[in-house]
């Protein structure tokens, strides 16, 4: 007779980034302390305040003192602490890749129980055959939503050669009909960006692609804002095309937004450029062809392929991400055993 027992495995090092707060802590949390863990948590500094209120909802709501704390602090004293402790024998990140790998280097000795979910430089996949007015609508929301500061977001845009001049100006005309604006105010589909840091790196990459000739087929610019949000770390959304493969704006995350374009011919080329970076995150793809659909997942460096959809989310399935997207896998079951530890037991009775 064999069996699987779970255990608490003890405490959980809990660390999220600043674009998605409360979503990626609270998944974070609930697997941690449902197999009977406790977890120190340490959110990121730009976004403080979203776990502070988390925190007084979690006492609020009953649970007991020591099960799920608060650090706050910055990545390199508080978060590095957290990670080499000896005595928080499991670490969930969610963040930049060059932390990611810094994590790895300081857990990898210490055979710590590490999820790292890390950058993205997802592709859409755009065959000539798709549903045309589907696929635009949602590559707007999968461009620009939350102003591009999403790991998820597809930032590079592949379609089929015959479909490239319609879909890039029925595109670009739907990006410039967007409003940029305080996120108070109605119709606002996107406010600004984290800090006036993150800003100046996005423009880098615009002033990049200008030295490298490219045309922008929407936005590259500021918008002129009034009132309380005069001044703000605020873009416009951004669609460049005509850049050249090797540019760094096809391989680097640059995490706001901007996306860049370009035609491609066949299959075989639609996935060899997909893949031609070190992130394996996600990917979308879009066709009526239902056989090239699951050949072309098949085929895509992704943890995560959308076919003819984004952003639609089953938490009982895995997620995560491949190469440098990240380590191990959470959701669904996944998480359970993430969160514990399993140990099998095999029983023979004597007859």
């Amino acid at each position: 007779f064999n069996y699987v027992s779970r255990q608490p495995i003890g405490v959980a090092g809990l660390i999220s980034p600043w674009n998605l707060p409360l979503y990626l802590l609270t998944w974070k949390i609930a697997p941690a302390i449902a197999v009977g863990n406790t977890a120190v948590c340490k959110p990121s500094e730009l976004t403080s305040v979203t776990a502070h209120l988390l925190a007084s909802l979690l006492a609020e709501a009953g649970v007991p003192p020591g099960v799920v704390n608060f650090v706050f602090g910055r990545g390199e004293s508080a978060g590095a602490a957290l990670v080499a402790h000896p005595d928080v024998p499991l670490i969930s990140f969610t963040g930049g890749t060059a932390t990611g790998r810094a994590i790895a280097g300081v857990t990898g000795p210490m055979f710590k129980r590490v999820s790292l979910e890390l950058g993205g430089k997802n592709p859409n996949l755009v065959f000539d055959d798709c549903d045309l007015g589907l696929a635009l609508e949602s590559t707007v929301r999968s461009s620009f939503l939350n102003q591009g500061e999403i790991c998820l977001c597809g930032s590079r845009i592949f379609v089929q050669q015959g479909l490239y001049a319609e879909f890039l100006e029925r595109f670009a005309a739907a990006t410039r009909a967007l409003v940029v604006g305080d996120p108070r105010s109605g119709g606002v589909f996107m406010g600004a960006l984290i800090s006036r840091e993150h800003l100046a790196k996005v423009r880098s990459y615009l002033d990049l692609a200008r030295e490298e000739g490219a045309t922008f087929a929407a936005g590259g610019d500021s918008p002129t804002l009034t009132g309380r949000v005069a001044g703000g770390h605020f873009l416009n959304p951004t669609i460049i095309a005509g850049l050249p493969p090797t540019s760094r704006l096809w391989s680097e995350e640059i995490f706001g937004p901007v996306v860049t374009v370009a035609p491609f011919g066949d299959e075989d080329e639609a996935v060899a450029r997909a893949n031609a970076v070190t992130y394996g995150l996600s990917a979308t793809v879009w066709t009526r062809d239902l056989a090239r659909a699951h050949r072309t997942a098949a085929r895509l460096d992704a943890g995560t392929v959308w076919i003819n959809c984004w952003m639609q989310r089953d938490l009982r399935v895995p997620f995560g991400g491949m190469k440098a997207s990240g380590l191990g896998r959470e959701g669904g079951e996944r998480s359970l055993d993430f969160y514990s530890e399993t140990k099998t037991v095999c029983v023979r009775y004597s007859p």
